[in-house]
């Protein structure tokens, strides 16, 4: 039975297949033309037709999912109330590591030869849309926004990380991830002091914690439960209680 010959579109999209998986088990310098050439079946002047080399068809996989994983990222953002926001975007991530392994893989453990975008610059991007998030939730409830970069980077850096770790453990289930992420984000940002300082530069002898740190934190749980409060709106709900 004669096999019947692929078009050149899809001839493409072996190959960028193929040259997915194998840069995602191999690394970019790790992998070879002729290895992908030898798992797509054809020669290495195909590739070279198709992408002009290594270089190109690699270009052109990281492009793809950084597009997807921009789309991904982007569209979980958009719409909901703050917390439901976070939840969309932790649990998108994850999605996307869980059903684009290889994508994922090779965004966060290659950099792009000589490319302009990578999984950094997707970052940057994630952090300016949920700093602006933030800053208009501050701004209304009294908080700095010209602290909310600030937050909105360490928010996306614990969540990027632990997608990364997530990537090679997968357990808990995603799901069980997303829900602790989201915990420990929505009741910090709940919490939050309009001023915080460190209290061990106030006195540095202290080598515990004190009681009125303690109960500092308890003043502050109890201020973030009153109507108006800072956490009334980045807190729709408050720690403990059940969001509608």
């Amino acid at each position: 039975m004669v096999r019947q010959r692929m078009s050149g579109k899809q001839r493409r999209e072996q190959l960028i297949e193929v040259g997915r998986s194998t840069f995602a088990e191999r690394g970019f310098e790790g992998t070879s033309v002729e290895e992908i050439a030898a798992r797509a079946g054809v020669s290495k002047p195909v590739i070279y037709e198709h992408f002009g080399g290594k270089e190109g068809l690699y270009a052109v996989v990281v492009d793809r999912e950084m597009v997807r994983l921009e789309g991904v990222i982007t569209s979980s953002l958009e719409a909901g109330r703050t917390r439901r926001r976070i939840e969309q975007a932790v649990l998108a991530l994850l999605t996307y590591v869980e059903e684009h392994t290889d994508g994922f893989q090779i965004l966060v453990r290659d950099v792009t030869p000589g490319g302009e975008r990578s999984y950094s610059t997707l970052l940057n991007d994630a952090v300016a849309q949920v700093s602006h998030i933030l800053a208009g939730a501050f701004e209304q409830r009294g908080l700095d926004p010209a602290m909310a970069v600030l937050y909105g980077q360490a928010l996306v850096g614990m969540v990027s990380m632990t997608a990364q770790w997530w990537l090679d453990v997968r357990s808990p289930d995603k799901e069980q991830v997303a829900a602790h992420i989201v915990n420990l984000c929505w009741n910090g940002l709940a919490g939050m002091d309009p001023h915080p300082r460190l209290r061990v530069l106030e006195d540095p002898s202290d080598g515990g914690v004190a009681p009125a740190a303690l109960g500092d934190s308890a003043a502050a749980a109890d201020a973030a439960a009153e109507p108006g409060s800072p956490a009334a709106e980045l807190g729709e709900t408050q720690p403990g209680r059940r969001q509608e």
